[in-house]
């Protein structure tokens, strides 16, 4: 759990609270799968990511007012760019969560979000308005 001046983080590392720069939540039309991209655009913990790649344990942690959630991230990328190719722009984040884990999920987003000062753009089918 965390602290009550902290309603909900995301750890990499024990300790090591990071800024979600984005989140994008995806549902596969042909399996049902869902999928989380998570965006970090500033890491506090680049320095030890680099073991985070090689370790065994590769888990993020979300915490928040109700507990923890470990994740394992099927994909971590690195973007980069600037003018020699070589300042990090961004990692990506890609985990699968199933059904049974959804709501908990969410909720810890919502109070990420509030935390936080992000907001909700949800998809809509066409023809119909938000």
């Amino acid at each position: 759990m965390v602290d009550s001046t902290a309603s909900a983080v995301i750890q990499f590392f024990s300790g090591l609270n990071e800024e979600l720069s984005g989140v994008s939540l995806r549902r596969s039309n042909r399996t049902g799968e869902r999928t989380v991209l998570m965006t970090f655009e500033k890491l506090q913990a680049l320095e030890r990511l680099n073991s985070f790649t090689h370790a065994s344990t590769n888990t993020m942690r979300l915490l928040d007012v109700e507990g923890e959630i470990e994740v394992e991230p099927s994909s971590v990328q690195f973007r980069f760019g600037g003018e020699e190719g070589d300042q990090l722009q961004r990692m990506d984040c890609r985990f699968e969560i199933s059904d049974e884990h959804w709501d908990r999920f969410m909720r810890f987003m919502n109070r990420y979000a509030e935390a936080n000062g992000l907001s909700y753009r949800g998809s809509t089918p066409e023809g119909t308005s938000q």
